[in-house]
């Protein structure tokens, strides 16, 4: 765990740098201070580092994607600002949302200005001589991660009150609303990196799957973990009749009866029948279910790092899988 840490704040630097650079010419003050909250708050930089690595990984030098790294951190940070808004959450990494510090209109205006700025700078990454169909690459990429987390997040929307969702119809959902985005890291840092369409596609593939197992840990740590680990109360996703992979896999197990138990308790939003639901849960093992899966999703994804030259960066990219199933929150 805090070897991945370490990892992580070694990248934080340089992107935080990049991205001050980036925000710095945007007026009024409002609109700028707006705009960086949420990334002054903190947050792990997952996302971004793993764009880095994933250039080095490949033989690239770390300042080839540099930019596009402190890009993918811009469109992840749009989307939480733009998340709080529809979702109406007050806090969000420990302070108060940017709409509750600025007011809606102000905080979308900051997420579309963080959206502008993020491919302001794939487009000003400079390499070599080469590096205009770099950039055209991994530009592409980023622009079709971006439409990918709207349609998870419309996705997500639906499923509110619908308690029919099919297992691959959750998987699709995850993949555009969280995983879209972390492939589109590691794929476009490979290409930045100089990657061969092998090398590319792996780590792509890698980025999909970790963002996956990521999703579903969050899913299982809701009710496996004990409320201090997880920053909020247990059970949570259940009190908020929220779909996840759990709920999806006992609904589709489930005798008649006990269907209809979980549907109430999903409908009702009282704490007190959270562990009623995960004796549900447990009764057809959807805990188990979901929890193997994104150990499977991480084993899949370390094999694929098996086409790389071993390096550094290719035993980060290792570690930094196991890092999604070992956090708490």
């Amino acid at each position: 765990m805090s070897e991945v840490i370490e990892i992580l704040k070694k990248y934080s630097e340089s992107i935080d740098h990049e991205i001050e650079e980036a925000i710095s010419t945007v007026n009024p003050k409002a609109l700028r201070d707006s705009s960086v909250h949420l990334i002054s708050a903190g947050g792990k930089k997952i996302r971004p580092s793993l764009a880095v690595l994933s250039c080095q990984a490949v033989g690239g030098k770390s300042e080839y994607a540099l930019k596009t790294a402190a890009a993918i951190e811009l469109i992840h940070t749009f989307s939480l600002i733009h998340d709080d808004i529809m979702d109406k959450d007050d806090m969000r990494r420990g302070e108060p949302s940017v709409h509750v510090l600025w007011g809606e209109p102000m905080a979308i205006l900051a997420g579309d200005t963080l959206f502008s700025k993020a491919f302001e700078m794939v487009i000003r990454t400079k390499i070599n001589d080469s590096s205009y169909k770099r950039v055209n690459e991994a530009l592409a990429v980023v622009v079709d991660s971006c439409i990918k987390i709207c349609e998870g997040q419309a996705c997500d929307m639906s499923f509110e009150e619908k308690f029919d969702v099919k297992e691959s119809e959750y998987m699709n959902m995850i993949y555009k609303k969280t995983a879209a985005l972390i492939a589109a890291a590691t794929k476009a840092g490979a290409i930045m990196g100089g990657g061969n369409p092998e090398q590319v596609e792996a780590l792509s593939e890698y980025g999909r799957l970790i963002g996956l197992a990521f999703q579903i840990q969050d899913d299982y740590l809701d009710v496996v973990s004990d409320a201090e680990s997880l920053g909020k109360p247990v059970g949570s996703d259940i009190v908020e009749g929220k779909m996840t992979l759990m709920v999806v896999k006992a609904l589709a197990e489930a005798s008649p009866d006990d269907k209809e138990t979980l549907i109430t308790i999903l409908k009702e939003n009282n704490p007190e029948r959270v562990g009623e639901a995960i004796s549900i849960f447990e009764k057809y093992g959807s805990i188990k279910y979901t929890h193997d899966l994104a150990l499977d999703n991480v084993r899949k994804a370390k094999e694929l790092l098996d086409i790389l030259d071993d390096s550094e960066a290719k035993d980060a990219l290792r570690l930094i899988a196991d890092f999604v199933l070992q956090r708490q929150h």
